[in-house]
């Protein structure tokens, strides 16, 4: 096992009617002005962004809004966001939504703190020296960016997709009341159970030798989506399955399922970020899209790695051939995905890859001469038969 450093400084409050503190937590942290982000309409609709205006006004807090963050959150409106916020004093950003508006706050937080264009960071150009504060409302259990160090933005010109992580973003604290959930459509529920899954199996399918503790914690974690997302999408307003969820997307990304190992493999992340950068697809449909292709493409390396996920998580016995039980588990994690309208490969997704799409793909995925992935290292012509593999048509 590796040793490890475990940090997670962000204040959890948990529960029925939590956004109501949200001024309060936002005083504790010495906000003067706070800039409320958020997307589409359904915060309004649902009169959430009133119950956390009037928060703030009963906290004497200050604050200016902008909504329009939309899903695989774009670079334009991080822009935007940068100079309302120099121009109106924030010194407090406090996304109100998922993963895509927490991580657009975090880039704009990064933005404000630094003097070089926040792309670069993306763009793995430069480093942030420090990242002004966020406090997040989560409404979609999937991302985990509320406890996370990870922020994805999408370059509108040319629809590149790019992660970038530092302890520096992590929110000082999350508003999370499953409540909130309630009325995300079906598919969207679907999408983030498949997320805060995969978050988990990136780290979980390591060639080094782990905590047994560590893989017990993902096991049950990952068993513990499963049994409640079918609960979640047949009884929207099931407060325990959506609670399970909602707590289960934080503890998926906050850095306690790395405990003991390697940081993860993180290739289908970067396969799906192209997709997402391309196609404009839900990160988590386009992850279930690839995983399948993936694991047949590097079980071999450790299949007893898959064989052992097999057994914790499918109950599939060992049968002494650790491949044919590696093979049974990864058509099971299929089944699953089906089981709650997730897409097993691109072409469910909705797209047909032509010859020249993979090619675009796999480059953006290379971007630097670099590989992807630690299970098996991925160059760019294993990319590209993983797409090939994953079109499905």
């Amino acid at each position: 096992m590796n040793s490890f450093t475990f940090q997670a400084p962000t204040k959890v409050v948990f529960g029925k009617d939590a956004e109501v503190q949200v001024g309060q937590l936002c005083k504790e942290q010495g906000a003067t002005k706070v800039l409320v982000h958020f997307g589409g309409q359904s915060a309004k609709k649902s009169g959430l962004l009133d119950r956390v205006y009037a928060s703030l006004d009963a906290a004497g807090i200050p604050y200016v809004s902008l909504g329009g963050v939309k899903p695989n959150p774009r670079l334009s409106l991080v822009y935007e966001g940068i100079e309302l916020c120099r121009k109106e004093g924030v010194d407090f950003l406090l996304p109100v939504g998922g993963g895509s508006v927490i991580d657009s706050a975090k880039a704009i937080g990064y933005g404000l703190a630094n003097s070089f264009d926040v792309w670069d960071l993306y763009d793995h150009k430069n480093t942030a020296k420090g990242c002004a504060p966020i406090g997040a409302v989560l409404t979609i259990a999937a991302a985990g960016s509320e406890m996370s160090d990870s922020s994805v933005i999408t370059k509108d010109e040319g629809g590149i997709k790019r992660g970038y992580n530092s302890d520096l973003c992590r929110c000082r604290f999350a508003v999370m009341n499953p409540e909130l959930t309630y009325t995300l459509p079906s598919y969207q529920t679907a999408c983030g159970a498949a997320d805060i899954m995969m978050h988990v199996m990136e780290r979980y399918f390591v060639q080094e030798d782990t905590l047994a503790l560590t893989d017990s914690m993902a096991e049950a974690l990952i068993r513990t989506v499963m049994k409640n997302a079918p609960i979640a999408l047949r009884e929207p307003d099931n407060y325990k399955a959506r609670a399970e969820i909602m707590w289960a997307s934080s503890l998926a990304h906050n850095g306690l399922m790395n405990c003991g190992g390697p940081k993860g493999d993180w290739a289908c992340h970067q396969l799906e970020h192209e997709l997402g950068g391309m196609f404009d697809v839900a990160h988590g449909a386009g992850l279930a899209a690839v995983w399948g292709s993936w694991a047949r493409y590097v079980y071999e390396e450790k299949p007893e790695r898959f064989a052992q996920f097999a057994h914790n998580i499918f109950g599939i016995p060992c049968s002494g051939d650790a491949k044919a039980t590696a093979l049974q588990g990864i058509e099971a994690m299929e089944d699953f995905y089906r089981s709650i309208g997730m897409p097993v490969s691109i072409h469910e997704l909705g797209y047909d890859l032509t010859e020249e799409q993979i090619q675009v793909l796999a480059e953006k995925c290379c971007f630097g001469g670099r590989t992807i992935g630690l299970f098996k290292v991925l160059h760019r012509e294993d990319i590209q038969n993983i797409y090939r593999a994953a079109k499905g048509n």
